[in-house]
């Protein structure tokens, strides 16, 4: 497959940029599809707007620009109108357009209106012709995950570019023939692809995304399927006993077990003294206990003379889980070894010394425990955490370690499934479902709310830091993009610096930070060294901050019900009320259906029911859902009636053809 240097016009810097963002090769851009879609509103006139939304006004310009400066900062600003009245035109650090703006020429503005008293500003807002904006609005417009330098257009040219070239049948490999996609109703995977990136309008890119869906679902079904293969001839190498230090870690807990969190345990047990090796999923909602569970078992094939494995998604959350269980541990004489990417070379050569002679009992880490340099004395039961952040290979490596004989598999899931797509996800897993939580601690209490209700939040949120507690803001954007809507991380967090001054401690965390820069961040708020976090999704899988009481979810109508519960999720740890506050920013007068089941319920399950029946293909050019199991496009919610056609499909064909795809897409 072609590098990315090989499109004319990526160089040696741009393909850096590349780089950065995963992209290597033809086929990876190719593959590289948008996070979201921009749907250009209509042109409104002045007359009709609204203080706070994104609009597209077709303006005169009034005045001559001036140029002024404040605070080292320059400002051209001008007034512009039509025939139903005017607004303020502002542009920083762009001292240049004072030149470039006449008076009386015609263009479209697009971008944010404010309101100050009775005058309406906008600021940077991006011009068009009148010509092309129209363009625009017949056809959605791609927003890419971008890092740092990297443009919307760089990657829109070099995507192009990749399509102008020619897309070969060798390298795009369509595992349906002809006559499969006709009785599927699906497009062809080359013009799919296209229609992914310049989609001609909501339904050209609705059937290309369907295409795509169907894709990553058979391609997943076809890998679990030769997983239940293999794993199904295979004994039990590691039969063991229940043990008393078990019994004994559970009546030392400050709490009882629940009957759900007893029945998974008695399960475990009883598959790890069967004939066959264990392979087990526990799902269960946040807060229903599985980790003490997970603990319970591992405990127990400790004291069997055997290793265990604890492989997380992110650092800090493996952190947090080898200083609970060392903790918990401490007076069963068992020795437990952490092991992440993050640790200095001695210290990972210290650990791995450990892991191989066998005096390592636990070992609890993130992707490093599968690298090639890690070997495991006696690994007889792996156990995954959060396992929607993993996909079926990374699953497949931890159990792999143990060459020789086939350790026990015991999978943890926090994200509620309803049974039915539980069935079809986890094909060779057996599945126990914890749908009980802990009788302690208080409900969150959930507020849906507009945007007029922010300056009312962020007094509530002061007051709860006054009284010693922390809060979380969460943002679906990183930064301010070129097409991009919603709000975004670094302005946000600016804005509340300036609002609340030194009185408030605001960090800053999202997905394009170093993982040492993301750690110091989270390590930072659980201490309490940082009283209100603003972030990106990447905190729905984060450490235990009992101390946090608010979460405050902006934009939170264009996020999947299941995530927004995985987010709420985060507060609620301690013995003080917490409140989740979501932000609808639609301009709607009526509140969204789907946020008011939050509003309604705590409960995963059911959220995860309704968000099955809520969900749609309207939801789609929303922004990027969590990427449960791994998928690049698929939401298990979204399109949980392609996943069931990609189901039945994969059962009628079988999975004995060759596929030439899926060794290049898995998971």
């Amino acid at each position: 497959m072609d590098e990315i240097s090989s499109l004319k016009g990526i160089g040696e810097k741009s393909a850096a940029l590349f780089h950065r963002a995963g992209v290597f090769s033809v086929h990876d851009l190719v593959y590289y599809f948008p996070s979201s879609y921009v749907r250009y509103p209509e042109i409104k006139t002045v007359d009709r707007l609204v203080p706070d939304e994104r609009a597209a006004l077709f303006l005169k310009v009034l005045t001559e620009p001036a140029l002024t400066h404040v605070r080292g900062m320059s400002m051209v600003s001008f007034m512009a109108g039509d025939d139903t009245g005017s607004l303020k035109v502002t542009y920083f650090n762009m001292p240049y357009l004072k030149k470039s703006i006449k008076q009386g020429t015609e263009k479209v503005y697009y971008g944010t209106v404010k309101a100050k008293g009775s005058m309406y500003g906008m600021a940077q807002p991006k011009t068009f012709k009148r010509e092309e904006y129209e363009k625009l609005v017949k056809a959605p417009a791609p927003v890419y995950p971008l890092v740092r330098s990297l443009t919307v257009h760089t990657v829109t040219k070099a995507v192009k570019l990749a399509f102008e070239g020619g897309l070969s049948d060798e390298d795009y490999p369509d595992c349906l023939t002809e006559t499969e996609r006709e009785s599927l109703g699906l497009l062809p995977l080359k013009e799919s692809l296209y229609s992914m990136h310049f989609p001609e309008n909501r339904e050209a890119f609705i059937k290309a995304r369907e295409r795509i869906v169907f894709d990553e679902f058979y391609h997943f079904l076809i890998s679990l399927r030769h997983l239940k293969s293999e794993n199904a001839g295979k004994g039990n190498d590691y039969p063991m006993i229940e043990v008393a230090e078990a019994k004994r870690l559970m009546e030392s807990l400050p709490y009882r077990l629940t009957k759900a969190q007893e029945r998974t345990y008695k399960d475990i047990i009883s598959d790890m003294a069967s004939d066959k090796a264990m392979n087990r999923l526990i799902e269960g909602d946040v807060g229903s206990g599985k980790t003490i569970v997970a603990l319970l078992a591992m405990l127990t094939a400790v004291k069997n003379g055997h290793q265990a494995a604890l492989m997380a998604p992110t650092e800090v959350l493996a952190a947090q889980h080898m200083q609970k269980i060392s903790g918990l541990l401490r007076d069963y004489d068992v020795n437990c070894v952490l092991l992440t990417g993050a640790m200095s070379a001695k210290q990972k050569k210290e650990a791995r010394a450990s892991i191989a002679d066998g005096s390592a009992d636990i070992i609890i880490g993130t992707h490093a425990l599968i690298t090639d340099l890690v070997e495991y004395k006696d690994l007889a039961l792996a156990v995954t955490d959060e396992q929607h952040r993993f996909g079926v290979r990374q699953r497949e490596d931890l159990s792999g370690k143990s060459e020789v004989k086939t350790p026990h598999v015991l999978v943890i899931s926090a994200t509620p499934i309803p049974r039915t797509l539980a069935i079809i996800l986890y094909g060779d897993l057996d599945i126990s479902v914890m749908d009980e939580r802990p009788a302690k601690g208080l409900e969150i209490k959930n507020a849906v709310v507009g945007t007029e209700y922010r300056k009312k939040a962020y007094d509530f949120i002061l007051k709860e830091v006054k009284a010693g507690r922390q809060a979380y803001v969460i943002c679906p954007l990183v930064e301010a993009t070129e097409n991009g809507h919603g709000e975004n991380v670094a302005d946000y967090s600016a804005m509340l610096k300036g609002i609340w001054g030194d009185v408030v401690r605001v960090g800053t965390l999202h997905g394009r930070m170093k993982n040492s820069d993301k750690n110091k961040v989270m390590e930072a708020f659980a201490d309490g060294r940082t009283d209100v976090l603003v972030s990106t999704t990447v905190v729905e899988v984060g450490v235990d901050v009992p101390n946090a009481t608010v979460m405050m979810i902006e934009d939170a109508e264009n996020f999947g019900l299941s995530q927004l519960h995985q987010l709420r999720g985060r507060i609620g740890r301690g013995d003080k009320q917490s409140y989740c506050i979501f932000v609808d920013t639609s301009d709607k007068k009526e509140p969204s259906k789907r946020l008011q089941v939050l509003k309604k319920t705590n409960d995963g399950f059911k959220i995860a029911s309704e968000d099955l029946k809520l969900r749609g293909p309207g939801d789609i050019f929303g922004i990027r859902q969590s990427g449960e199991m791994g998928f690049r496009v698929a939401d298990i919610y979204t399109d949980a009636a392609i996943l069931k056609k990609a189901s039945e499909f994969v059962k009628v064909r079988g999975s004995d053809k060759e596929d030439p795809v899926t060794e290049k897409i898995v998971l």
